[in-house]
This record gives C-alpha cells, structure tokens and sequence, in this order.
C-alpha cells in the first residue's frame, strides 16, 4: 500500500506531523537510512592520474552516502528530524545507530579538513543543508541530539564563517532551479540563524536578500522547469522574502511580483508538472522533487497572506493555497520512488513538506 493513500491533500499541505503514522513516518526514513551508508554509486569518481580516486568514505566519513555530499546531509536532517517529530518511530533505534555512527569527531574533524582544503566545496548548496541540519540538532532536546550536535560543532562553526566570509557577498542572484539557487540557500541560513540565535548572520542574510530581491517585480513563470530544475526560482525567492519582509512589505511586494496570476505565463505555476517516465538521466526525478518544493513554497505564500483580507494581495491567497494542495498531491504520488536517481534525496524533500510548520522551517524574528 503507498503509505501516503490516506493521507489527504489537506494534511499533505497543512505541514504538521499528525500526518506522519507509523506507515508514512517509516516509508520516509526508509531511503535515507538506507542512503547514508550507501557508499557506490557516488558522484566522486573523476580520473585525474594514473592513482584510482579515494573512496569517498575517505575523504567524507561523515558525508559519503547518497551518491553526492548534500544528499548525505539532508539525509541526516530528514532522519533527525523524523526522530524529533515521531515519538517512537518504528525505526529509532537503527536510525540512531546510524547516525551515531557517523557524527563522530574524528568524521567532522576530516569533514573540516577537506573544506578547508577545498574552500568552496558544495557552496551554497550543501552548506544550506548543513546549517539545516545544526538547527535540527539545536531544536531536538534529547542526549543524542546534543551529543550529535557537540560532534557537528567545528563544521557547523566552519560553514558558518564561509557564509559569511563568501556566499553573503554575491553581488547577483543565482535564479536557477538546481543546486545554485541563492534564494535557497539564503533561507536555509536565515532558517539557521534564528534557531541558533545568532542575531548578526540573521540580519547579514535578510540585508543580502533586500539588497538581491526586493526591488523585483513581475516574476515570468513560464520559462519554468529548464531541464533539471527541482526548485521553483520565482517560488523559492518569494519563500525568502516572507521571510525577510513584515506582513505589509510582504502583502505589497508579493503583490507586484504576482501580478496577475490568472493569466499567461503565471498561471503555469497552478498546476503540478508533468513526470514523464525516467529516460535514465534523473530528470524525472528532479521535477517530482519541483512539484514537492512548490508545494511548501505556495503553501507558505497562502499562510503569509492569512489575515490579508482588503490589501491588493488577498486575491493571491485563494488559488496559492489550492495550488498547494494540487502540487502537494502530485509530489506524494511520485516521491516514495525506489529509482535511486530519486530515492536518495527525494525524501528529504518530502519531510520539509509534510512538517514545514513543525519549527526550523521560516521561523519568525523572534
């Protein structure tokens, strides 16, 4: 039975953990679990010389499962995450097993090493997903999350300095739908900075994000998917900017970035994508994924709106919000995926999804 068969587009959307039963909470740790110990296939693997490459046990113990770096990250917040949110999760005691296994000192240390080494490695992208994953382990009070956390120490305060010292300064934003994607990342950081209370990376990211997108108006969606897209560009930057703007600046500027959503080409954003069978490439997979990110990002526009009744900007609350329950439905049908092109990060994206308002996800200011 697909775990998700009873689950509702309402609950699908609504994004608290109520919707995790045992069935839905254990079909989403499944791969994960799975993934961060699943060495080969890997992206690590170039030939430079005549000497075969390091395994990637090697040179990431921590980080070398689910074929690339990030995806073993977001793994790790997905199966720390579950553990926080299901009390009992059928699998705890092996997802704790494994995690344990991972989160060592030694693991982070050589961690460290290699992005000092390699100062750009996985920029913007993973080091989101690593901040994301240090909030986890700051939000959950348990022994183990505290000791995970202690582990994950020195290269949460790693990534934290890079941020700072390189991603804040872009001078343009990166408006792709894969890996490179500013707006993002710079919700992960901010995600990051007000869990950890860290009150200047709080406000060096919003600066970054105003000064990137808050002149933007009139966002073009029907240019969107290209290719491999797995995240919405115009979506993700209005998700940024909820988080940023007070709920007039927000009301006003979604206003103009939306202006008729009615029409050609913003209506392209009210309907999930079409998945056409998998020709090998991955390509499939990254648009279930871009049907599960929309989800979270129109259902956070529609909760933003709430109370906006008599700004220009109440008539986006209605069709958001159905918009996110259609690309909700759309995303559940597909994510429980065994193609490992899929199955060893799509997970991860499901769970943002399905817990969105559970804490960690666009926290307030405080």
């Amino acid at each position: 039975m697909d775990a998700f068969e009873n689950v509702s587009p309402d609950a699908l959307r609504a994004g608290w953990a109520d919707a995790l039963d045992d069935a839905v909470a254990t079909a989403l740790t499944e791969h994960p679990l799975d993934g961060i110990g699943t060495e080969y296939p890997h992206y690590q693997g170039t030939v430079e010389g005549p000497d075969p490459p390091p395994r990637p046990s090697e040179t990431h113990p921590a980080f070398y499962g689910c074929f690339d770096w990030h995806s073993a990250v977001h793994s790790h917040w997905a199966l720390v995450r579950a553990l926080r949110l299901v009390p009992d999760h059928p699998d705890e005691t092996a997802i704790a097993a494994r995690v344990d296994e991972r989160l060592t000192p030694a693991n982070v240390a050589r961690e460290v090493e290699h992005l000092d080494e390699n100062p750009g490695f996985e920029e913007p992208y993973g080091w989101s997903w690593l901040l994301r994953l240090a909030a986890e382990l700051r939000l959950w009070d348990d022994p183990r999350a505290d000791a995970w956390g202690e582990a994950l120490r020195p290269l949460e305060r790693r990534v934290r300095r890079g941020t700072r010292e390189s991603f804040l300064d872009v001078d343009r934003p990166h408006r792709v739908g894969t890996h490179g994607n500013t707006a993002f990342a710079l919700a992960g950081v901010l995600d990051y900075a007000r869990v950890a209370g860290d009150a200047d990376l709080e406000a060096e990211a919003a600066a970054t994000a105003r000064r990137l997108y808050a002149d933007d108006t009139a966002a073009v969606f029907g240019a969107e998917p290209v290719g491999w897209d797995f995240v919405s560009p115009a979506l993700t930057e209005a998700d940024l900017m909820r988080r940023v703007l007070d709920s007039d600046a927000f009301a006003a500027w979604l206003d103009g970035f939306l202006p008729d959503l009615a029409a050609p080409p913003h209506d392209a954003l009210l309907e999930p994508v079409d998945v056409e069978p998998d020709d090998g490439d991955g390509a499939a997979m990254h648009l279930i994924g871009l049907n599960v990110s929309r989800a979270w990002c129109l259902a956070g526009l529609a909760d933003a709106l709430a109370g906006r009744e008599g700004t220009a900007a109440a008539r986006l609350r209605e069709p958001l919000d159905a918009a996110a329950r259609r690309h909700a439905e759309a995303g559940a049908a597909d994510v429980l995926t065994d193609d490992y092109a899929g199955s060893h990060w799509l997970c991860s994206f499901a769970l943002y999804l399905l817990t969105r308002n559970e804490g960690g996800i666009a926290p307030g200011a405080g």
